[in-house]
């Protein structure tokens, strides 16, 4: 989080993953005479930088989100399975590590036993009102402005907006917007089949794959599936920072989707 005194308060991580997504996949897709593991190594160098800066700041959740979209990259170019696999599995232990035995992360390491122990956790007041909310809020809702989660939780209208929306306009409203969602995320994937270009491929999979990650993340917090995170729910979530870069993520799909397909 960064704050100037003539500035409002933004994340830069929420305008630099669009161009992180664009820079590996350039590296990918480059016609230089690199042996296709040199690419790969390169596109870890590119992304180690971001990562390492979110995990001292520290923010689990966005580093999180930065290895899967590269994962999700480097999956998509054919990069044979057992490598990535190997790749992720030494992530997770290294992230395990991290957030287990170093003192600057206890405040993880306190949710994620929270998560696991909910009877005895001391990090799940934020998940409790989200499902009380979501039961409370029924199939209709309680109407407009008649729900009590944004007045009880902090920063509800960021990281637990369905939550919200649940709770006034029940759930019939969270199953609408779900099929708004796949929507969207199926008419991208009908786009990328009939592209050519294999580096707007691998573009236009990382950006449609973060908004997927991101989405499923709040999701999965707001109804318990997750330990507790401070990510935002994509074109909804209240946030400067978070609607620049979701514009940003959707002026490049419409710029390499607005042409006719052959």
């Amino acid at each position: 989080m960064v704050e100037f005194f003539f500035l409002p308060q933004f994340q830069p991580i929420e305008l630099l993953k669009p161009f992180i997504i664009i820079f590996v996949a350039t590296i990918l897709c480059s016609e230089k005479n690199y042996n296709i593991y040199i690419k790969y190594l390169l596109t870890i160098i590119a992304i180690i930088p971001t990562c390492l800066l979110l995990i001292i700041q520290p923010d689990i959740g966005q580093t999180l989100l930065v290895f899967l979209s590269w994962a999700i990259l480097v999956f998509v170019s054919g990069i044979n399975l057992l490598f990535i696999l190997i790749f992720i599995s030494f992530a997770i232990l290294t992230l395990l590590y991290v957030v287990f035995f170093i003192p600057k992360f206890i405040y993880i390491k306190s949710r994620i036993l929270s998560f696991f122990n909910p009877d005895g956790g001391t990090h799940n007041f934020q998940s409790d009102k989200a499902i009380e909310a979501i039961s409370s809020g029924g199939f209709f809702g309680k109407g407009i402005g008649e729900g009590t989660l944004k007045t009880r939780v902090p920063e509800a209208h960021t990281d637990y907006i369905v939550s919200v929306i649940s709770e006034e306009f029940g759930v019939v409203a969270i199953i609408l917007l779900l099929i708004l969602f796949l929507f969207f995320i199926y008419s991208v994937f009908k786009k990328i089949y009939l592209e050519k270009s294999e580096k707007n491929k691998l573009v236009l999979t990382g950006v449609i794959s973060l908004i997927i990650f991101q989405a499923l993340i709040h999701l999965g917090v707001n109804i318990r599936l997750f330990p507790t995170t401070g990510i935002t729910l994509p074109f909804l979530s209240y946030g400067g920072s978070s609607i620049v870069g979701v514009s940003i993520l959707s002026g490049i799909i419409l710029n390499l989707t607005k042409r006719k397909m052959n």
